[in-house]
């Protein structure tokens, strides 16, 4: 196979299976990883793909928008489903406190909630903060701010400072892209912002997130990997990235 050839197959492989690993494609092209890193710089710069740490991805799974959540709410619903689901099980015991992030997985989690479970909940969102401020045995704390249309979260100096202060069991965290290299990422950069003061706030970080978020990274990264300790996903993702992320010491639960 000639190297355009083969470049040519390379992309069409990543457009299709999304992030590939170098050493996958060593494999499959049978050529080494130095011939492989060569072919993905060549079709990084033509813009076909974009290199991420230890292999590549779609040229458009590097971007800086961000769908509303009107968007997000039935994209890979029966998925985020599970996640939350099995969230309950990280919820910390009667009485705790617990950061929830603004998000639509983390909104299904909410919306498991009953007025029997006892917790200090503490959220930026308000479609959050409005489903759970009925429930009884709820003790709800609202961070203040500037509250973005896209995402309906409130971010600025007020929740950062509210932040500041907390020391919470639990953080529940969603994220827009989650890779090796780039930590987790969003596309807003207060957005981050507060979702960087939530995960520093608790003593135990569980990332909700399904699997087409793995191997993608936005604009500005808010987290490392080695801030995270559960990371609860679908079973959509690939072997060599659960492999990767067990081996960062992150326990990975699939819903």
């Amino acid at each position: 196979m000639y190297a355009e050839e083969r470049q040519q197959a390379i992309a069409e492989l990543i457009s299709t299976r999304g992030r590939i690993s170098v050493a996958d494609l060593s494999s499959t092209y049978g050529v080494t990883t130095e011939t492989v890193r060569r072919d993905l710089a060549i079709l990084d710069r033509l813009g076909v793909v974009r290199r991420v740490h230890g292999g590549a991805v779609p040229a458009s799974a590097l971007t800086a928008t961000e769908p509303g959540v009107g968007e997000r709410e039935y994209t890979r619903a029966e998925q985020k489903d599970a996640i939350a689901a099995a969230a309950l099980d990280f919820l910390p015991p009667p009485g705790g406190s617990t950061v929830l992030d603004a998000g639509t997985t983390t909104g299904r989690l909410a919306a498991l909630l009953s007025s029997e479970r006892e917790l200090i909940l503490i959220t930026n969102s308000v479609p959050i903060g409005a489903r759970v401020a009925p429930l009884t045995g709820i003790k709800l704390r609202m961070l203040g701010g500037r509250v973005r249309g896209t995402t309906q979260a409130a971010v600025g100096e007020e929740a950062l400072a509210a932040l500041a202060w907390l020391r919470t069991d639990v953080a529940f965290i969603g994220t827009n892209a989650l890779s090796l290299g780039h930590g987790l990422s969003t596309p807003d950069s207060d957005e981050a912002a507060v979702k960087r003061a939530m995960v520093r706030s608790a003593n135990h970080v569980v990332v909700l997130a399904d699997s087409s978020k793995i191997g993608r990274e936005h604009l500005v990264s808010f987290a490392r990997l080695d801030d995270i300790d559960v990371l609860i996903t679908d079973d959509g993702i690939d072997d060599n990235d659960h492999k990767s992320l067990t081996d960062q010491g992150i326990e990975v639960v699939i819903a």
